[in-house]
């Protein structure tokens, strides 16, 4: 099973921005040692539990500190920028790290919408409509490949110039991301842990409605998801306590630590957002939930996004995973 890693970069109660960011350098180059095939970085803006908000910067780090994993944005939020700029900071990180660099688009705003705003240059934020016409007009850059209909086609070229097709993956955690990417024939990356929609379901939509591609004549669909990983399933649920309680108070502010959750009792922790369950245990535990998940949506690929207040901890679940599925 191919396993890869989703990085939100979490801030834990009592450290700092910098430290996150530094943590998840670390663990990427941990990951690697681990055999996952992939790292992505995600992007969120105006929140204070999650560093993340420049996924091209923080793959460049990462890439710069590790040699073989590949790198990856999960994902770039395109309707805040030109695709122009898009290509040229990926074809950069391609560049530089040739044969490494994944390009991950999301629609969503990475945040509320005021922020959606104030990212906007007209301070307009851009109409959900056009985001197809945006993910076109970015793979003709990336590619060399704007239709002749584009003012831009023969008059500008996206720089520098590199002798490798960048991949570019879709996210989504909808029907409507689902068949733009069938639409367009590039892969799907489903965000299972985000959304109560029947995932399966709309990944075997994708493949019906799926539409060849020169670079990938086959559907391809990664699924996403929540995992804490322990030695035994009651010191899984331990770490994932003050997840919970990150849960339940909207994603605002740092990771609770273990002494800040114990002051909640279990059962406000167990009134949860509207979110799939974590699938949270030892080792065996965690593997048949995995491999469960993966029949229903019958993916071809398994991304791991582990949140808990312990880097250390995090470290660990990463490590006891690897050792139980690859």
């Amino acid at each position: 099973m191919h396993i890869s890693v989703l990085d939100q970069s979490p801030i834990p109660s009592g450290a700092t921005p910098g430290q996150a960011l530094r943590n998840s350098i670390d663990l990427a180059r941990r990951c690697e040692a681990l055999g996952y095939r992939r790292y992505w970085v995600a992007e969120h803006h105006n929140t204070l539990g999650l560093a993340g908000s420049a996924p091209e910067i923080l793959i460049g780090h990462i890439a710069e500190a590790t040699s073989t994993i590949r790198v990856g944005s999960g994902g770039v939020m395109l309707p805040h920028y030109s695709p122009y700029k898009v290509a040229e900071s990926f074809k950069v990180l391609a560049a530089l790290h040739p044969g490494r660099i994944d390009v991950g688009l999301g629609r969503a705003p990475g945040s509320d919408p005021i922020t959606a705003v104030a990212l906007s240059p007209s301070h307009e934020p851009t109409s959900s409509s056009r985001y197809p016409a945006m993910v076109a007009e970015l793979d003709g850059w990336l590619h060399d490949s704007l239709p002749p209909e584009n003012p831009f086609a023969g008059r500008v070229k996206s720089t520098p110039r590199i002798d490798e097709q960048l991949p570019i993956w879709l996210l989504g955690s909808s029907p409507d991301s689902a068949g733009l990417a069938a639409h367009f024939g590039i892969p799907l990356a489903f965000a299972d842990f985000i959304t109560q929609q029947d995932g399966p379901a709309i990944a075997d939509a994708y493949r019906r409605q799926y539409r060849p591609s020169e670079r990938w004549p086959e559907p391809t669909v990664l699924v996403a998801a929540s995992v804490i990983c322990a030695s035994t399933d009651a010191e899984a649920e331990e770490l994932a306590k003050p997840v919970k309680l990150w849960r339940q108070r909207g994603l605002s502010g740092p990771i609770p630590s273990p002494d800040e959750t114990r002051s909640h009792t279990p059962a406000t922790l167990d009134v949860q957002p509207q979110r799939k369950p974590m699938i949270c245990g030892s080792p065996q535990t965690v593997a048949a939930g995995v491999d469960s998940l993966m029949e229903r949506y019958g993916a071809d690929e398994f991304m791991v996004v582990t949140i808990v207040w312990s880097h250390a901890e995090r470290i660990r679940s990463y490590e006891l995973l690897a050792a139980e599925l690859t």
